[in-house]
């Protein structure tokens, strides 16, 4: 059988909660809120990997982020600017993400998976070609920053899980004093 292009995207866009369920019994307050030598968290990666699905699919589809819709920005209880997705955060401003409901990450991170499968769904195959930022060279088409936006967030929740595997005797919450 073979998969259609938004059969493809589908499945690309399920990984980064899939990858993110699977590490859930690992995932402790301490070890979530841990920097390792770093200050990118497990909360901050997984944080960002949901924002910034979240941010951009509400730009594709011209919807409200599931941040603001669904109460996240409240729940989370962060203090950032509705549109704050991490995107350039300096080591003070991600080490301030920090979230003692682990489960709440992940519900998030649902929403934003679901916003784009959702999404997705109201897409046709000609959608898929259409160049939607001519900022780039080449310009960039909607299946291509759906891919991105996907692939990112499998690289941020593929971090978390390194860090998880690092196991916490490897944890502290000082910068390293010299590389």
């Amino acid at each position: 059988m073979s998969m259609s292009s938004l059969d493809i995207l589908r499945d690309i866009a399920q990984r980064p909660l899939d990858e993110a369920r699977a590490l859930r019994p690992a995932l402790t307050p301490e070890l979530v809120n841990a920097h390792p030598h770093h200050d990118n968290s497990i909360a901050w990666l997984l944080w960002h990997s949901a924002r910034e699905i979240d941010e951009q699919i509400a730009a594709l589809s011209g919807t409200e982020p599931a941040w603001t819709a669904q109460g996240f920005d409240a729940r989370f209880s962060l203090g950032l600017e509705d549109h704050d997705m991490g995107l350039g955060h300096s080591g003070s401003q991600a080490r301030q993400i920090h979230v003692e409901d682990t489960d709440l990450l992940l519900e998030h991170l649902r929403a934003a998976v679901q916003a784009q499968l959702t999404y997705l769904d109201s897409l046709d195959e000609a959608d898929l070609t259409e160049v939607i930022d001519e900022q780039w060279d080449p310009p960039v088409t909607r299946s291509a920053r759906l891919v991105s936006i996907s692939l990112d967030a499998v690289a941020h929740v593929n971090q978390a899980a390194y860090i998880t595997g690092m196991q916490s005797s490897a944890f502290s919450d000082e910068h390293p004093e010299t590389a």
